[in-house]
């Protein structure tokens, strides 16, 4: 993985050259078709048309953008931030996609996180002289999005680079800002994305993985770059990515709380209730995975000694997002991504009727977690979370599809379910 600065330069008159540029060659086009991306759950909800579903309704103002599904959201990565996905070969010929309502798009989707630390990665490969947009629309688009969406976001990663992209970077830098420069970073090959996010978290298209594997196949044995590390079993301490029953078999005392989400609850409790931007700060890397080694070998964790409330914030969101299957579990994800559905006077009985269907250690985990959320949302004038803020946060680390994918319009109710629970967390838990 490689990082090049961007440097303020004045204008470059080599602009005007940029739609010469080709793009990839017929061969690069001819790659198959992207086997099916919806996961069970989300095909089964798409047989109701609903605000609910992976496809917005016909009606919807972005329904013509939603559909191609070009931006995704993939959970948090290795630094605790928000992932947001652009994928360029699902864009449709140019006369087929309204290149301002995609950025309109873009934009709503990136409202949703820009208050917090967030990373965008962008697979280049499948951009076309057919589906590029034109060089003003990019010039537009990066004036578009101000310091508000800028400041926060820690990373740009482009993966799959070619000569075409590298000298759009060299033609724009007239109007990118050295600072936004240096978080520009190329990747060459898939698997360096782990050192990012793990990659069952992307949905990545088909055709990307096999230009990947052509690019792998192309060189020479010696310079093949590093594959995934197979699964292994994971050790008899492992608390991380291991299921909240067997967690709950392995404690000595019971508890069908995890002791991680025990530790970081009780140490927030003490001292982050009235830090600002609670959950949406990163934390060192470093640091995080020391502390998942700690607990992943059984030695005991103590946040008091560290210090670090941010440490302990991502901690607890990297265990949620971790587990195998999703707090509020998959069963419960098509009656919550069509909860909106829910007149006003039925939703905090039906989302009673939903937690306590839910296993008891995943019902006293949930139980424990939004009895503190709604601590810090009590806090909200210092730390500035609200509960709509918190769903925002938390919702995608409490729910999401068996393919371990996010589709944009299931985040939106995903979300609203998350906020609704905690208004009315009093009622539920009772």
């Amino acid at each position: 993985m490689s990082s090049e600065l961007l440097v303020d330069l004045g204008e470059d008159p080599a602009t005007a050259q940029l739609g010469q540029l080709k793009l990839t060659t017929v061969e690069d086009q001819q790659w198959p078709a992207d086997e099916s991306t919806l996961s069970k759950s989300e095909t089964d909800i798409s047989q109701r048309f609903d605000a609910g579903s992976p496809h917005l309704p016909w009606d919807h103002p972005f329904y013509d953008i939603a559909r191609h599904q070009i931006i995704e959201v993939a959970g948090d990565d290795n630094f605790g931030r928000k992932v947001i996905v652009f994928n360029a070969c699902r864009m449709p010929p140019q006369h087929q996609l309204d290149h301002h309502k995609l950025l309109m798009y873009l934009k709503g989707t990136l409202d949703q996180y820009v208050e917090s630390d967030y990373t965008l990665i962008y697979f280049h490969h499948g951009l076309t002289s057919e589906n590029k947009p034109s060089l003003s629309w990019l010039r537009d688009a990066y004036r578009e999005f101000d310091r508000k969406y800028k400041k926060n976001i820690k990373a740009l990663y482009i993966v799959h680079p070619t000569m075409f992209i590298k000298t759009l970077l060299i033609l724009f830098k007239p109007i990118i800002s050295f600072k936004f420069g240096r978080k520009i970073n190329y990747v060459s090959y898939l698997s360096e994305l782990e050192d990012v996010v793990k990659s069952e978290q992307l949905l990545i298209p088909a055709r990307v993985k096999e230009y990947d594997n052509k690019l792998r196949a192309s060189l020479k044995p010696t310079v093949q770059p590093p594959m995934s590390p197979p699964h292994s079993p994971p050790p008899p301490s492992q608390v991380f990515g291991v299921p909240l029953a067997l967690l709950r078999q392995r404690n000595p005392s019971g508890n069908p709380v995890p002791v991680v989400m025990t530790d970081t609850i009780s140490f927030l409790s003490e001292q982050g209730l009235e830090i600002e931007g609670i959950f949406r700060r990163s934390a060192n890397v470093t640091l995080v995975k020391e502390v998942q080694q700690r607990y992943n070998s059984g030695a005991t964790v103590n946040f008091r000694e560290m210090e670090d409330v941010h440490l302990a914030a991502v901690i607890l969101k990297t265990f949620l997002r971790e587990l195998p299957e999703p707090l509020l579990t998959y069963q419960l994800y098509n009656d919550i991504v069509n909860f909106t559905s829910v007149s006003s006077d039925r939703q905090v009985d039906l989302i009673k009727t939903l937690m306590e269907s839910l296993p008891e250690e995943n019902y006293a985990s949930l139980r424990h977690l939004i009895t503190f959320l709604a601590k810090v949302s009590a806090n909200s004038e210092v730390n500035k979370m609200t509960n709509s803020n918190l769903a925002v946060v938390f919702g995608p680390n409490l729910l999401w599809g068996r393919d371990n994918g996010m589709s944009l319009s299931a985040i939106g109710p995903i979300n609203n379910f998350t906020r609704i629970l905690l208004d009315h967390q009093h009622l539920v838990f009772t």
